[in-house]
């Protein structure tokens, strides 16, 4: 067993994961896994800038794993930056921060990376389910890009685009600093004709409609498999490897889009940090369900940060 440590900071949240790896019989054990909201991405799609105090949102949570880290005595680390600091003019300044607190300099990847790790932290414990056709379609929701990733025990294809649920709800739904509560029609019919746009950007590298199972990634697509199985609240072993029909997608999706902040912040599985963007996140997925003809997507905890602790094991 090697003890690793990896760290996906993304355009809403930074995760850790702390475990043990053996790579040769493909076991991994968890010690520590955990999420903060940090936002990095506030309003890069607008300014191109990383804001100062998402910066100091990033910098608070990774003194917080440091700490974490330390305790375990990981004897590797690797951290993985997408989306947001992808796109940012000042990402010199957060590659900074990080190397100063954690020690290890963020690798700012490209969204073909991502989409690699992705597909090798949700498909390696499925590999052995004879009840999963393949080849699998990975789709990972994240806050500012999505990614589709096609393979059965390999990639075979894999793209990603600049749809997400902070990016959608920031480009369509946030007027003079406020967001929209609920959605009218009209930013909800934007909203859905950019994902569009970005399913046909997808489908020009990836055969998406040759998928046979699809496996739904991040905290869009966990916390709708929560609110379908009205869980009191998040649990990861209940959500890991469950399944949500189309009909059930669309149904939630629906109720989100019209359901106020409040309504939508009532919700016992509900994160604090995922009120005001769970909607654009749940119609990215209903609108990948529609192109691929998904009757259902196996939803897994185990995504770009399983796949980040690989690499480095």
């Amino acid at each position: 067993m090697t003890r690793v440590a990896a760290v996906d900071c993304g355009t809403n949240s930074i995760r850790l994961l702390v475990a043990d790896a053996n790579p040769e019989t493909g076991e991994l054990v968890d010690l520590d896994r955990r999420m903060v909201i940090v936002r990095l991405g506030q309003g890069v799609d607008r300014t191109g800038r990383l804001a100062p105090e998402a910066l100091q949102r990033t910098f608070a949570a990774c003194r917080e794993y440091a700490a974490v880290i330390k305790e375990y005595g990981a004897e590797r680390l690797r951290f993985v930056a997408t989306s947001a600091s992808r796109d940012a003019e000042n990402r010199d300044e957060f590659v900074r921060g990080v190397l100063d607190i954690l020690g290890v300099e963020p690798e700012v990847i490209s969204g073909d990376q991502e989409a690699e790790f992705s597909f090798t932290g949700a498909t390696r414990e499925l590999a052995g389910r004879e009840d999963l056709a393949r080849p699998f379609l990975v789709v990972d929701i994240g806050g500012g890009s999505t990614e589709f990733v096609v393979g059965d025990a390999h990639v075979r294809a894999a793209r990603s685009v600049d749809v997400g649920c902070v990016r959608m709800t920031e480009r369509h739904l946030v007027h003079e600093g406020r967001v929209s509560d609920p959605p009218t029609e009209a930013e909800t019919a934007a909203m859905r004709a950019d994902i569009e746009r970005a399913l046909d950007l997808a489908e020009e590298t990836v055969p998406l409609r040759e998928a046979r199972t699809l496996v739904g990634l991040a905290g869009s697509v966990t916390t709708l498999s929560a609110i379908h199985q009205d869980l009191p609240e998040y649990d990861s072993a209940a959500i890991h490897h469950s399944r949500i029909p189309y009909a059930r997608v669309r149904e939630i999706t629906g109720w989100l889009l019209r359901s106020t902040h409040a309504e939508r912040a009532a919700i016992p599985s509900m994160h604090p940090g995922r009120v005001d963007v769970i909607g654009a996140g749940a119609l990215v997925l209903q609108s990948i369900m529609e192109r691929v003809g998904a009757e259902e997507v196996v939803v897994s905890e185990h995504d770009i940060l399983d796949g980040i602790a690989w690499s480095v094991a």
